[in-house]
């Protein structure tokens, strides 16, 4: 499969895809530490800048398009201005994309809050735009925590296949699930995956097995949070500071370490998101990685382990 990722980032969707031997075209992205990253561990995919000059781009053909196009203008933490939003308006240039490459698939991501966007116009409109492009698709509310990794964040999918909408939705719904026999699915829009999976320690990164709710690390003695109602330090939202939903990302999250409060370190946020450690450590000129814009780029990328779970479930379909 080769794909473009347009509002690449630090590129979440190619860590969660490689290991199926799927190839990106080229990326997508304007900002400039997340470009850096890109560089320094894609040095042979071409970045192709700003998504809205794709008719400079050249011709080829396509198998899948990615991105999650800017969330500001459609989060309930924002002003919510939807598509009178320049960057609400990138969900159409997404769209124009497609048109052009006609790839057999798109996935595309957002907040929970572009659902009731303009009282729900906004969403309508792409996917009404969708259809009209041929595209049957698909949509669900995807949770990170249920994925393996320590927070919680909601996030809205969908995913296009060119003709049939069947094979979309199979992507995105196990049977059981359209059918409501799992009360998880019905309750929590959550895969099947559950908090008794192994995840990994935010302090020292040791794999273990949590209960659930508030539990210590049994090597390390960190305190973690997989409930953001819990205490609010890891979960999706502006709470203690900002950090992993985009907003005043440059303070970081708080951390509870053996009975006192500390911010999240930058390694800590790449395992949130299921990066590996030290990605977006990538010492420019040879000096240390400032931790502001490691923050940020984290905080506006996907979670790996959710984009893993869709790209598997997309190549199972390639393979039937």
């Amino acid at each position: 499969m080769k794909y473009i990722s347009v509002c690449s980032g630090i590129e979440a969707a190619t860590v969660a895809w490689h290991h199926m031997g799927w190839t990106p075209a080229w990326f997508s992205e304007i900002e400039k530490f997340p470009g850096a990253v890109l560089a320094h561990h894609y040095p042979n995919v071409p970045n192709r800048g700003d998504m809205t000059k794709f008719n400079e781009w050249p011709d080829e053909a396509i198998d899948l398009l990615v991105g999650g196009t800017p969330c500001q203008s459609f989060s309930v933490a924002g002003l919510r201005r939807g598509l009178e939003d320049p960057r609400g308006n990138l969900m159409l240039t997404f769209l124009a994309i497609a048109g052009r490459y006609r790839p057999r698939w798109i996935v595309w991501e957002n907040v929970p809050g572009v659902l009731s966007s303009g009282r729900g116009r906004d969403f309508g409109t792409f996917l009404g735009a969708l259809g009209q492009l041929g595209y049957g698709w698909a949509y669900r509310v995807l949770d990170a925590q249920y994925f393996g990794v320590a927070q919680r964040r909601r996030r809205v999918f969908v995913v296009g296949y060119l003709g049939d909408w069947r094979r979309a939705a199979a992507v995105l719904f196990e049977r059981e699930s359209v059918r409501g026999l799992l009360a998880k699915e019905r309750n929590e829009n959550a895969p099947d995956v559950g908090l008794g999976d192994e995840v990994r320690c935010l302090g020292c990164g040791v794999m273990w097995h949590p209960d659930g709710g508030l539990e210590c690390c049994p090597m390390c003695g960190s305190l973690q949070s997989w409930a953001a109602q819990t205490c609010g330090t890891i979960s999706d939202g502006a709470h203690m500071g900002g950090g992993l939903n985009g907003q005043d990302a440059s303070s970081g999250r708080l951390l509870v370490h053996i009975g006192y409060p500390r911010r999240l370190t930058p390694r800590e946020c790449e395992r949130l998101q299921g990066f590996p450690d030290d990605y977006t450590d990538i010492k420019p000129k040879g000096k240390d990685t400032p931790d502001g814009p490691r923050y940020k780029a984290l905080g506006n990328s996907m979670a790996v382990p959710v984009m893993r779970w869709i790209g598997e479930r997309i190549n199972a379909q390639e393979n039937e």
